[in-house]
């Protein structure tokens, strides 16, 4: 195993992204997969691949990732974040270009919990008069 420059980690719902950027050809490897076996819809890859894109440095770096938890919408947020994460870690110059396309932003929103006495998170039982 070639060792990696740098590790990142990123999250989104119930997914995460354990990111290691490593010189190479630009080869995506996902839970040993690559990139267009495990995210098969184009919108899905090109959104993944955003940070590199906006980086120019699409061709310089593989990216190993292994996803956990989640959907599909979750883990490729997830590893968006990540790999932004990591290529501040290799060049802090580009901070400013991935913060202003808003990737480095963390998305909080997760599930709200089901309450007791509703039928879901904030959905009430119908309520009957006669």
């Amino acid at each position: 195993m070639v060792k990696p420059l740098v590790q990142a980690t990123g999250r989104r719902k119930a997914s995460v992204a354990r990111v290691r950027l490593i010189d190479g050809s630009g080869q995506v490897t996902l839970n040993g997969r690559p990139l267009e076996d495990y995210f098969p819809t184009m919108a899905t890859r090109l959104r993944v691949m955003e940070p590199l894109q906006i980086t120019q440095t699409q061709g310089r770096y593989d990216v190993h990732a292994t996803l956990e938890g989640g959907g599909q919408t979750g883990q490729a947020d997830a590893l968006r974040l990540g790999i932004a994460r990591a290529l501040i870690v290799l060049d802090e110059e580009l901070r400013g270009t991935l913060k202003k396309a808003g990737l480095l932003t963390r998305d909080a929103r997760v599930v709200e919990r089901k309450k007791y006495g509703l039928r879901k998170a904030r959905r009430a039982p119908q309520y009957t008069k006669r």
